[in-house]
């Protein structure tokens, strides 16, 4: 799993407000950074570390709710837990097919066929998480959810600590 990434020069002496800014930044460029080759069903851990990357920036954006203006605040979490649901879809079809294969390296053989009928039935299921997850990770898409972010956040810069 993929280290959360520090918080530069995140004081315990900052504002609420100036804290989020700064949190809720690393944590937006952690998502679009762990996107990368993410529908590789080869690479499994890639979706993994984006699944992380988008709870912690749920946490952080849940923790700073009142720091930003409602209406964007609820379009960014609900974009967020949009990707992080997708992502869950796909990730316990991963795990589950992973689990399955080093069941089936250790079973005898007449056992096989059956547990092997069920891979490729989680296969067909984790292809089509794939596909319900592949617009959501789309660059364009990312980018917006980046965007509006960067919006949030600048717009608690501007107001400093006026609302928390």
């Amino acid at each position: 799993m993929a280290k959360a990434a520090p918080i530069p020069e995140l004081a315990a002496e900052d504002a609420y407000a100036a804290a989020a800014a700064k949190i809720v930044s690393v944590r937006a460029r952690e998502v679009a950074d762990h996107a990368h080759d993410v529908l590789d069903v080869n690479d499994t851990e890639r979706v993994h570390d984006m699944r992380v990357a988008t709870r912690r920036l749920r946490a952080a954006l849940e923790i700073f709710e009142p720091c930003f203006p409602p209406k964007e605040f609820g379009a960014a979490l609900a974009r967020v837990k949009q990707i992080a649901d997708a992502l869950g879809e796909r990730r316990d079809r991963d795990v589950a097919i992973a689990t399955l294969e080093e069941f089936v390296a250790g079973i005898a053989a007449p056992d096989r066929p059956g547990i092997q009928t069920l891979i490729e039935k989680l296969e067909y299921e984790q292809a089509e998480a794939n596909d319900a997850l592949a617009p959501l990770v789309d660059a364009r898409r990312l980018a917006a959810l980046s965007e509006l972010l960067s919006e949030l956040v600048a717009t608690v810069e501007e107001q400093g600590t006026a609302r928390v």
